[in-house]
Formats: C-alpha cells, sequence, structure tokens
C-alpha cells in the first residue's frame, strides 16, 4: 500500500476558499479506484509554520497511486490546487 500526504499553502487571496478545496478533496472519495482511504482537513492552529490543509490518501497499490495522477476525478481539483497553492510539501511511502 501507499500513503499519500500533501500540504498545501493557499495564496492569501484564496484563503477564504479553503473550505471549498477541502470539500473538492473530499468529493473523489470513493470515485477512484484503489484509493482506500481519503483524509482532507483544514489547519486549525495557524501557527507560523502551519500549512492550510491537508490531503492524506491510501492506495492499495504504486499502479493505482500511478493511476490516480491522471484519473479524470482527480485532475480538476489538481488543476485548482496549483492555481491557488503558494506552496505544497508531499511524503510517499510504502506501509
Amino acid at each position: 500500500m501507499i500513503r499519500h500526504i500533501v500540504m498545501f499553502k493557499i495564496k492569501n487571496e484564496f484563503r477564504g476558499e479553503i473550505p471549498q478545496l477541502v470539500k473538492n478533496f473530499q468529493g473523489m472519495k470513493g470515485r477512484i479506484e484503489g484509493m482506500l482511504e481519503l483524509e482532507a482537513r483544514q489547519d486549525i492552529l495557524h501557527s507560523e509554520r502551519s500549512y492550510d490543509l491537508a490531503l492524506i490518501t491510501l492506495f492499495e497499490d504504486r499502479a493505482a497511486f500511478d493511476a490516480y495522477q491522471a484519473h479524470p476525478v482527480h485532475l480538476p481539483v489538481k488543476k485548482r490546487m496549483h492555481e491557488v497553492r503558494s506552496a505544497s510539501v508531499a511524503c510517499d511511502f510504502e506501509i
């Protein structure tokens, strides 16, 4: 299994959109083959080192994770995140 974790900093002009961005991620749940879990949440601490939101997913294998990258359900969500983010970090590992 592959755990995929991404954290996003959102540009100031899009911060009001964060709840919708979380909903966009949650809207992928159950719609992508091989994605076993999906959790998306907004940061609540707003500390100096905080990122604004996190996406945590679990895929059954590397093939499912690779297919997710080009999945038609994921692509519009990914496109929007590229428009609104100022930074992102990711960590992907096998379980």
